[in-house]
Protein backbone atom coordinates (compact mmCIF):
# COMPACT_ATOMS: atom_id res chain seq x y z
CA UNK A 1 0.00 0.00 0.00
CA UNK A 2 1.40 3.51 -1.04
CA UNK A 3 0.98 6.35 1.19
CA UNK A 4 1.12 9.86 -0.24
CA UNK A 5 0.26 13.45 2.17
CA UNK A 6 -0.33 16.83 0.81
CA UNK A 7 1.40 19.53 2.80
CA UNK A 8 0.18 22.60 4.49
CA UNK A 9 1.55 24.31 1.23
CA UNK A 10 0.25 21.71 -1.76
CA UNK A 11 -3.45 22.01 -0.18
CA UNK A 12 -6.14 24.62 -2.01
CA UNK A 13 -9.44 25.03 -1.30
CA UNK A 14 -11.65 22.68 -3.39
CA UNK A 15 -9.35 19.67 -2.95
CA UNK A 16 -11.24 17.02 -2.31
CA UNK A 17 -11.08 12.80 -1.76
CA UNK A 18 -13.05 9.90 -1.06
CA UNK A 19 -13.51 6.65 0.46
CA UNK A 20 -15.50 4.07 -1.07
CA UNK A 21 -16.27 0.76 2.15
CA UNK A 22 -18.53 -1.55 2.39
CA UNK A 23 -19.89 -2.50 6.19
CA UNK A 24 -19.66 -6.30 6.60
CA UNK A 25 -20.36 -8.39 10.23
CA UNK A 26 -17.12 -8.76 10.45
CA UNK A 27 -16.51 -4.58 10.95
CA UNK A 28 -18.93 -4.62 13.61
CA UNK A 29 -17.43 -7.51 15.53
CA UNK A 30 -13.80 -5.79 15.05
CA UNK A 31 -15.29 -2.23 16.26
CA UNK A 32 -16.95 -3.82 18.90
CA UNK A 33 -13.87 -5.48 20.30
CA UNK A 34 -11.62 -2.35 19.91
CA UNK A 35 -13.76 0.03 21.64
CA UNK A 36 -15.80 -2.13 24.09
CA UNK A 37 -19.17 -0.82 22.61
CA UNK A 38 -21.49 -4.44 22.86
CA UNK A 39 -24.28 -2.69 22.24
CA UNK A 40 -26.53 -5.30 20.91
CA UNK A 41 -28.07 -3.39 17.94
CA UNK A 42 -24.49 -2.59 16.51
CA UNK A 43 -23.64 -6.36 16.39
CA UNK A 44 -24.64 -8.79 13.50
CA UNK A 45 -26.38 -11.26 15.55
CA UNK A 46 -28.28 -8.90 18.52
CA UNK A 47 -31.95 -8.37 18.12
CA UNK A 48 -32.83 -5.45 20.47
CA UNK A 49 -36.31 -5.48 19.64
CA UNK A 50 -37.09 -9.09 19.29
CA UNK A 51 -38.63 -9.33 16.12
CA UNK A 52 -36.32 -12.55 14.85
CA UNK A 53 -34.41 -10.01 12.94
CA UNK A 54 -30.97 -8.60 14.01
CA UNK A 55 -30.50 -5.01 13.43
CA UNK A 56 -26.94 -5.13 12.08
CA UNK A 57 -26.76 -1.18 12.43
CA UNK A 58 -23.32 -0.14 12.33
CA UNK A 59 -21.65 2.18 15.45
CA UNK A 60 -21.55 6.40 15.05
CA UNK A 61 -18.51 6.32 15.49
CA UNK A 62 -17.30 3.44 13.04
CA UNK A 63 -18.96 5.85 10.37
CA UNK A 64 -17.11 8.32 11.81
CA UNK A 65 -13.55 6.59 11.71
CA UNK A 66 -14.12 6.11 7.74
CA UNK A 67 -13.59 10.36 8.05
CA UNK A 68 -10.24 9.41 9.37
CA UNK A 69 -9.42 7.05 7.09
CA UNK A 70 -9.94 10.08 4.41
CA UNK A 71 -8.27 12.50 6.60
CA UNK A 72 -5.12 10.38 7.56
CA UNK A 73 -4.20 8.45 4.67
CA UNK A 74 -5.44 10.51 1.52
CA UNK A 75 -6.55 13.75 2.44
CA UNK A 76 -4.65 15.67 3.88
CA UNK A 77 -2.87 11.67 4.74
CA UNK A 78 0.35 10.96 6.65
CA UNK A 79 1.17 13.15 9.02
CA UNK A 80 -2.71 14.77 9.97
CA UNK A 81 -3.66 15.39 13.56
CA UNK A 82 -7.59 16.34 14.04
CA UNK A 83 -7.81 19.23 16.10
CA UNK A 84 -12.06 19.70 15.77
CA UNK A 85 -14.80 17.43 14.40
CA UNK A 86 -18.31 17.75 14.11
CA UNK A 87 -20.90 14.95 13.58
CA UNK A 88 -24.53 14.77 12.59
CA UNK A 89 -25.89 11.96 11.65
CA UNK A 90 -28.89 11.61 9.90
CA UNK A 91 -29.79 8.10 8.84
CA UNK A 92 -28.62 4.58 10.29
CA UNK A 93 -25.87 2.50 8.27
CA UNK A 94 -26.03 -1.24 8.10
CA UNK A 95 -24.16 -4.51 7.39
CA UNK A 96 -24.15 -4.88 3.85
CA UNK A 97 -24.39 -1.19 3.27
CA UNK A 98 -21.56 0.33 0.83
CA UNK A 99 -20.47 3.94 1.93
CA UNK A 100 -18.97 6.85 0.17
CA UNK A 101 -16.65 9.05 2.62
CA UNK A 102 -16.00 12.51 0.57
CA UNK A 103 -13.42 15.56 2.22
CA UNK A 104 -13.49 18.88 0.78
CA UNK A 105 -11.14 21.20 1.83
CA UNK A 106 -13.11 24.50 2.62
CA UNK A 107 -10.30 26.86 3.77
CA UNK A 108 -6.83 27.14 5.01
CA UNK A 109 -6.34 28.69 8.51
CA UNK A 110 -3.21 30.90 9.69
CA UNK A 111 -2.15 28.65 12.39
CA UNK A 112 -1.21 25.96 9.76
CA UNK A 113 -5.06 24.30 10.20
CA UNK A 114 -7.48 23.14 7.68
CA UNK A 115 -10.78 23.49 8.08
CA UNK A 116 -12.52 20.69 5.77
CA UNK A 117 -16.06 19.81 4.48
CA UNK A 118 -16.97 15.88 5.90
CA UNK A 119 -19.77 13.92 4.10
CA UNK A 120 -20.94 9.83 4.63
CA UNK A 121 -23.48 8.84 2.10
CA UNK A 122 -25.24 5.93 0.62
CA UNK A 123 -25.19 5.67 -3.56
CA UNK A 124 -26.64 3.22 -4.04
CA UNK A 125 -30.04 5.64 -2.88
CA UNK A 126 -27.68 8.95 -2.20
CA UNK A 127 -28.93 8.98 0.96
CA UNK A 128 -26.84 11.24 3.44
CA UNK A 129 -25.73 9.16 6.54
CA UNK A 130 -23.93 11.63 8.37
CA UNK A 131 -22.57 15.07 7.58
CA UNK A 132 -20.53 17.87 9.29
CA UNK A 133 -16.86 19.34 9.13
CA UNK A 134 -13.47 19.05 10.81
CA UNK A 135 -10.21 20.95 11.51
CA UNK A 136 -6.86 19.61 11.55
CA UNK A 137 -3.50 20.39 11.44
CA UNK A 138 -2.34 19.76 8.30
CA UNK A 139 1.36 17.91 7.67
CA UNK A 140 4.40 20.08 7.50
CA UNK A 141 6.60 17.34 5.23
CA UNK A 142 6.05 15.48 2.30
CA UNK A 143 5.52 11.79 3.07
CA UNK A 144 5.97 9.24 0.18
CA UNK A 145 6.29 5.50 0.70
CA UNK A 146 4.99 2.12 -0.42
CA UNK A 147 4.64 -1.36 1.24
CA UNK A 148 2.93 0.09 3.87
CA UNK A 149 2.39 -3.18 5.80
CA UNK A 150 -0.72 -3.84 8.67
CA UNK A 151 -0.89 -7.20 10.89
CA UNK A 152 -4.18 -8.69 9.53
CA UNK A 153 -7.10 -9.45 11.79
CA UNK A 154 -9.22 -12.69 11.86
CA UNK A 155 -12.60 -12.49 13.43
CA UNK A 156 -12.77 -15.92 15.74
CA UNK A 157 -16.54 -16.39 13.74
CA UNK A 158 -17.89 -20.05 12.44
CA UNK A 159 -19.68 -18.28 9.65
CA UNK A 160 -19.48 -21.94 7.81
CA UNK A 161 -21.10 -23.35 10.60
CA UNK A 162 -23.84 -20.77 11.04
CA UNK A 163 -24.20 -21.14 6.96
CA UNK A 164 -25.02 -25.09 7.90
CA UNK A 165 -27.31 -24.33 10.48
CA UNK A 166 -29.42 -22.11 8.05
CA UNK A 167 -29.52 -25.33 5.48
CA UNK A 168 -30.26 -27.65 8.55
CA UNK A 169 -33.04 -25.75 10.12
CA UNK A 170 -35.81 -25.69 7.11
CA UNK A 171 -35.53 -29.75 6.98
CA UNK A 172 -37.25 -31.95 9.04
CA UNK A 173 -35.70 -32.97 12.54
CA UNK A 174 -33.91 -35.94 12.84
CA UNK A 175 -34.81 -38.73 15.26
CA UNK A 176 -31.92 -39.20 16.84
CA UNK A 177 -30.77 -41.94 19.47
CA UNK A 178 -28.90 -39.94 21.86
CA UNK A 179 -27.16 -42.66 24.51
CA UNK A 180 -26.39 -41.35 27.90
CA UNK A 181 -27.18 -37.74 27.98
CA UNK A 182 -26.65 -37.78 31.60
CA UNK A 183 -24.32 -34.50 31.94
CA UNK A 184 -25.02 -30.84 31.36
CA UNK A 185 -22.97 -30.88 28.35
CA UNK A 186 -24.55 -34.26 26.52
CA UNK A 187 -27.92 -33.29 27.58
CA UNK A 188 -27.72 -29.50 26.68
CA UNK A 189 -26.26 -29.80 22.91
CA UNK A 190 -29.03 -32.52 22.54
CA UNK A 191 -31.83 -29.72 23.81
CA UNK A 192 -30.00 -27.33 21.63
CA UNK A 193 -29.97 -29.19 18.77
CA UNK A 194 -34.12 -30.40 19.63
CA UNK A 195 -34.89 -26.18 20.16
CA UNK A 196 -33.86 -25.31 16.71
CA UNK A 197 -35.68 -27.90 15.11
CA UNK A 198 -32.55 -30.36 13.63
CA UNK A 199 -32.96 -33.23 15.84
CA UNK A 200 -36.00 -34.78 17.71
CA UNK A 201 -34.00 -36.40 20.51
CA UNK A 202 -35.10 -40.05 22.22
CA UNK A 203 -33.45 -40.23 25.44
CA UNK A 204 -31.35 -43.41 25.93
CA UNK A 205 -29.97 -44.40 29.69
CA UNK A 206 -30.56 -44.17 33.19
CA UNK A 207 -33.77 -42.42 33.59
CA UNK A 208 -33.19 -40.86 36.98
CA UNK A 209 -29.72 -39.55 36.10
CA UNK A 210 -31.04 -37.87 32.93
CA UNK A 211 -34.07 -36.41 34.34
CA UNK A 212 -31.04 -35.04 37.09
CA UNK A 213 -29.28 -33.59 34.72
CA UNK A 214 -32.42 -31.87 33.19
CA UNK A 215 -33.09 -30.28 36.44
CA UNK A 216 -29.34 -28.91 36.81
CA UNK A 217 -29.92 -27.50 33.25
CA UNK A 218 -33.32 -25.53 34.35
CA UNK A 219 -34.97 -27.96 31.54
CA UNK A 220 -38.32 -29.74 31.16
CA UNK A 221 -38.11 -33.02 29.35
CA UNK A 222 -41.72 -33.64 29.92
CA UNK A 223 -42.05 -33.61 26.00
CA UNK A 224 -39.34 -35.89 25.41
CA UNK A 225 -39.14 -39.86 24.63
CA UNK A 226 -36.78 -41.19 27.41
CA UNK A 227 -35.98 -44.77 27.09
CA UNK A 228 -35.07 -46.16 30.96
CA UNK A 229 -32.13 -48.81 30.07
CA UNK A 230 -31.14 -50.14 33.82
CA UNK A 231 -27.92 -51.58 32.32
CA UNK A 232 -24.62 -50.28 31.72
CA UNK A 233 -23.66 -47.91 28.86
CA UNK A 234 -22.72 -50.79 26.53
CA UNK A 235 -26.51 -51.73 27.12
CA UNK A 236 -27.53 -48.20 26.26
CA UNK A 237 -25.85 -48.44 23.02
CA UNK A 238 -27.20 -51.37 21.97
CA UNK A 239 -30.80 -50.41 22.40
CA UNK A 240 -29.98 -47.14 19.94
CA UNK A 241 -29.05 -49.55 17.17
CA UNK A 242 -32.17 -50.86 18.04
CA UNK A 243 -34.13 -48.16 17.29
CA UNK A 244 -32.18 -47.83 14.43
CA UNK A 245 -33.21 -51.55 12.80
CA UNK A 246 -36.89 -50.54 13.72
CA UNK A 247 -37.10 -47.20 11.93
CA UNK A 248 -37.41 -44.95 14.75
CA UNK A 249 -33.85 -43.57 14.88
CA UNK A 250 -31.92 -41.96 12.11
CA UNK A 251 -29.33 -40.85 13.83
CA UNK A 252 -27.45 -42.08 16.75
CA UNK A 253 -25.41 -39.05 19.23
CA UNK A 254 -22.75 -39.59 21.56
CA UNK A 255 -23.78 -38.42 25.40
CA UNK A 256 -22.00 -39.11 28.60
CA UNK A 257 -20.01 -42.36 27.66
CA UNK A 258 -16.83 -43.40 25.84
CA UNK A 259 -16.25 -43.67 22.55
CA UNK A 260 -15.47 -47.55 22.92
CA UNK A 261 -18.90 -48.02 24.81
CA UNK A 262 -20.96 -46.55 22.04
CA UNK A 263 -19.22 -48.16 19.36
CA UNK A 264 -18.98 -51.67 20.65
CA UNK A 265 -22.74 -52.57 19.76
CA UNK A 266 -22.68 -50.95 16.92
CA UNK A 267 -19.77 -53.29 15.11
CA UNK A 268 -22.13 -56.52 16.24
CA UNK A 269 -21.92 -58.75 13.42
CA UNK A 270 -26.18 -59.39 13.62
CA UNK A 271 -27.39 -56.25 15.25
CA UNK A 272 -25.07 -53.68 14.83
CA UNK A 273 -25.03 -51.04 12.08
CA UNK A 274 -22.34 -52.15 9.70
CA UNK A 275 -23.13 -52.12 6.41
CA UNK A 276 -20.07 -52.47 4.37
CA UNK A 277 -17.33 -50.09 4.86
CA UNK A 278 -15.24 -49.85 7.92
CA UNK A 279 -16.59 -47.32 10.42
CA UNK A 280 -14.43 -43.96 10.24
CA UNK A 281 -14.39 -40.49 11.96
CA UNK A 282 -14.27 -36.87 10.25
CA UNK A 283 -13.83 -34.17 11.92
CA UNK A 284 -15.46 -31.11 10.33
CA UNK A 285 -13.38 -27.59 11.09
CA UNK A 286 -14.45 -24.06 10.94
CA UNK A 287 -11.80 -22.86 11.07
CA UNK A 288 -11.65 -18.56 11.39
CA UNK A 289 -9.83 -16.79 7.96
CA UNK A 290 -10.48 -20.30 5.99
CA UNK A 291 -12.98 -19.79 2.97
CA UNK A 292 -14.48 -23.18 3.81
CA UNK A 293 -14.02 -25.71 5.94
CA UNK A 294 -11.71 -28.25 6.75
CA UNK A 295 -11.83 -32.00 7.65
CA UNK A 296 -9.62 -34.02 9.44
CA UNK A 297 -9.73 -37.72 8.74
CA UNK A 298 -9.22 -40.30 10.90
CA UNK A 299 -8.74 -38.52 14.03
CA UNK A 300 -10.19 -40.94 16.45
CA UNK A 301 -11.27 -44.82 15.52
CA UNK A 302 -8.83 -45.95 13.38
CA UNK A 303 -5.17 -46.10 15.05
CA UNK A 304 -3.13 -47.12 12.65
CA UNK A 305 -5.08 -47.71 9.11
CA UNK A 306 -3.92 -49.67 6.54
CA UNK A 307 -3.99 -48.94 2.70
CA UNK A 308 -7.83 -50.65 2.74
CA UNK A 309 -9.02 -48.88 5.91
CA UNK A 310 -7.45 -45.31 4.17
CA UNK A 311 -9.77 -45.91 0.94
CA UNK A 312 -12.31 -46.28 3.04
CA UNK A 313 -11.66 -43.40 5.04
CA UNK A 314 -11.01 -40.85 1.93
CA UNK A 315 -14.51 -42.12 0.67
CA UNK A 316 -16.49 -41.68 3.46
CA UNK A 317 -14.99 -38.28 3.62
CA UNK A 318 -15.92 -37.93 0.00
CA UNK A 319 -19.47 -38.92 0.16
CA UNK A 320 -19.69 -36.08 3.48
CA UNK A 321 -18.49 -33.50 1.51
CA UNK A 322 -20.27 -33.78 -1.61
CA UNK A 323 -23.62 -34.15 0.90
CA UNK A 324 -22.71 -30.65 2.18
CA UNK A 325 -22.40 -29.06 -1.14
CA UNK A 326 -18.50 -28.84 -1.20
CA UNK A 327 -16.25 -30.10 -3.86
CA UNK A 328 -13.61 -32.76 -2.40
CA UNK A 329 -10.28 -32.05 -2.49
CA UNK A 330 -8.34 -35.13 -0.52
CA UNK A 331 -5.00 -33.99 0.56
CA UNK A 332 -3.18 -37.26 1.89
CA UNK A 333 -0.92 -36.62 4.23
CA UNK A 334 2.68 -37.17 5.27
CA UNK A 335 5.88 -35.85 6.83
CA UNK A 336 7.06 -35.11 3.38
CA UNK A 337 5.26 -34.25 -0.40
CA UNK A 338 7.77 -36.54 -2.21
CA UNK A 339 7.65 -40.43 -2.01
CA UNK A 340 9.77 -41.97 0.36
CA UNK A 341 10.36 -45.57 1.00
CA UNK A 342 10.96 -45.42 4.64
CA UNK A 343 7.93 -43.51 5.51
CA UNK A 344 4.89 -45.43 4.94
CA UNK A 345 2.42 -42.77 4.85
CA UNK A 346 4.33 -41.07 1.78
CA UNK A 347 3.93 -44.86 0.00
CA UNK A 348 0.03 -45.22 1.09
CA UNK A 349 -0.42 -41.49 -0.14
CA UNK A 350 0.96 -41.96 -3.70
CA UNK A 351 -0.73 -45.73 -3.91
CA UNK A 352 -4.15 -43.49 -3.12
CA UNK A 353 -3.88 -41.26 -5.34
CA UNK A 354 -3.19 -43.11 -8.34
CA UNK A 355 -6.24 -45.42 -6.72
CA UNK A 356 -8.77 -41.99 -6.99
CA UNK A 357 -6.93 -42.06 -10.67
CA UNK A 358 -8.33 -45.13 -11.83
CA UNK A 359 -11.67 -44.68 -10.44
CA UNK A 360 -11.15 -46.80 -7.24
CA UNK A 361 -12.20 -43.77 -5.08
CA UNK A 362 -14.82 -41.99 -6.63
CA UNK A 363 -16.15 -38.21 -6.03
CA UNK A 364 -13.10 -36.24 -5.60
CA UNK A 365 -10.16 -35.45 -6.52
CA UNK A 366 -7.08 -37.38 -4.71
CA UNK A 367 -3.49 -36.10 -4.20
CA UNK A 368 -0.45 -37.18 -2.26
CA UNK A 369 1.38 -37.58 -0.55
CA UNK A 370 1.72 -33.80 0.30
CA UNK A 371 3.69 -32.12 3.51
CA UNK A 372 0.82 -29.74 5.44
CA UNK A 373 2.22 -26.61 4.29
CA UNK A 374 1.35 -27.07 0.79
CA UNK A 375 -1.32 -29.40 1.59
CA UNK A 376 -3.19 -26.04 2.68
CA UNK A 377 -1.04 -22.85 1.51
CA UNK A 378 -0.65 -22.15 -2.54
CA UNK A 379 2.42 -20.75 -1.95
CA UNK A 380 3.48 -23.38 -0.35
CA UNK A 381 2.85 -25.42 -2.71
CA UNK A 382 4.35 -23.36 -6.10
CA UNK A 383 7.59 -23.28 -3.61
CA UNK A 384 7.88 -27.06 -4.17
CA UNK A 385 6.28 -26.51 -7.43
CA UNK A 386 3.43 -28.61 -6.70
CA UNK A 387 0.71 -28.21 -9.71
CA UNK A 388 -3.16 -29.66 -10.06
CA UNK A 389 -6.30 -29.41 -8.04
CA UNK A 390 -5.83 -30.30 -4.43
CA UNK A 391 -2.57 -28.96 -3.98
CA UNK A 392 -2.37 -25.33 -1.78
CA UNK A 393 -6.28 -25.43 -1.68
CA UNK A 394 -6.78 -29.37 0.39
CA UNK A 395 -10.03 -29.12 2.10
CA UNK A 396 -9.91 -33.27 3.44
CA UNK A 397 -6.18 -33.99 5.04
CA UNK A 398 -6.30 -37.43 5.09
CA UNK A 399 -3.89 -38.00 8.28
CA UNK A 400 -1.17 -41.36 8.66
CA UNK A 401 -2.81 -42.08 11.89
CA UNK A 402 -4.74 -41.50 14.65
CA UNK A 403 -1.80 -39.58 16.62
CA UNK A 404 -1.50 -36.80 14.23
CA UNK A 405 -5.18 -36.88 13.44
CA UNK A 406 -6.06 -35.79 17.11
CA UNK A 407 -3.13 -33.70 17.63
CA UNK A 408 -4.22 -31.48 14.14
CA UNK A 409 -7.80 -31.27 15.37
CA UNK A 410 -6.92 -30.30 18.66
CA UNK A 411 -3.95 -27.53 17.27
CA UNK A 412 -6.74 -26.15 14.90
CA UNK A 413 -9.42 -25.64 18.10
CA UNK A 414 -7.21 -24.65 20.81
CA UNK A 415 -4.82 -22.66 18.65
CA UNK A 416 -6.87 -21.06 15.61
CA UNK A 417 -10.00 -21.46 17.36
CA UNK A 418 -12.03 -23.94 15.33
CA UNK A 419 -15.28 -25.34 16.20
CA UNK A 420 -15.48 -28.78 15.30
CA UNK A 421 -17.94 -31.18 14.33
CA UNK A 422 -17.34 -34.90 14.87
CA UNK A 423 -19.47 -37.55 13.01
CA UNK A 424 -19.10 -41.62 12.11
CA UNK A 425 -19.21 -42.92 8.72
CA UNK A 426 -19.33 -45.80 7.23
CA UNK A 427 -22.69 -47.37 9.68
CA UNK A 428 -26.61 -47.49 8.22
CA UNK A 429 -27.03 -43.93 10.24
CA UNK A 430 -25.03 -41.30 10.89
CA UNK A 431 -23.25 -41.29 14.52
CA UNK A 432 -22.99 -37.75 15.77
CA UNK A 433 -19.71 -38.19 18.18
CA UNK A 434 -18.59 -35.39 19.83
CA UNK A 435 -15.92 -35.13 22.98
CA UNK A 436 -17.13 -34.62 26.34
CA UNK A 437 -15.50 -31.07 26.32
CA UNK A 438 -17.29 -29.68 23.25
CA UNK A 439 -18.94 -26.62 23.32
CA UNK A 440 -22.43 -26.60 22.52
CA UNK A 441 -21.96 -24.86 19.09
CA UNK A 442 -19.78 -28.22 18.14
CA UNK A 443 -22.37 -30.54 19.14
CA UNK A 444 -25.44 -28.37 17.62
CA UNK A 445 -22.81 -27.85 14.02
CA UNK A 446 -22.38 -31.72 14.82
CA UNK A 447 -26.42 -32.79 14.80
CA UNK A 448 -26.55 -30.37 11.60
CA UNK A 449 -24.00 -32.01 9.64
CA UNK A 450 -25.63 -35.16 10.63
CA UNK A 451 -29.17 -34.28 9.57
CA UNK A 452 -27.89 -32.83 6.18
CA UNK A 453 -25.60 -35.80 5.42
CA UNK A 454 -28.65 -38.02 5.85
CA UNK A 455 -31.59 -36.48 3.90
CA UNK A 456 -28.51 -35.79 1.07
CA UNK A 457 -28.25 -39.28 1.10
CA UNK A 458 -31.81 -40.00 0.75
CA UNK A 459 -32.11 -37.96 -1.87
CA UNK A 460 -29.09 -39.64 -3.95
Amino acid sequence: MRLVNRTFDELRPGDTAELKRLITPDDLYVFAASSGNYNPMNLPNGDLDGDGQPEQMAAGMFIASLISAVLGTHLPGPGTVLRYQSLTYHIAACAGDELLCQVTVLEKLADGGVRLKTEVTRPADAALILSGEAIVQAPQIKFDRDNQHIPGLIVQRHRHFDALLERARPLPALPTAVVCPDDANALGGALLAASQSIITPILIGHADAIHAAGKALGADLSGFEIIDVPGDDVAAAAMACQLVHEGRALAVMKGHLHTDDLLRPMVDRDRGLRVGRKFTHVFLMDVPGLPEPVMVTDAAINIAPDLMTKVDIIQNAIDLALSLGMDPRVGVLSAVETINPAIQSSIDAALLSKMAERGQIKGGQVEGPLAMDNAVDMAAARTKGLTGGVAGRANILVVPGIDAGNMLAKQLAYISHAEGAGLVLGARVPVILNSRSDSPMARLASCAVAALHHFAAKTV
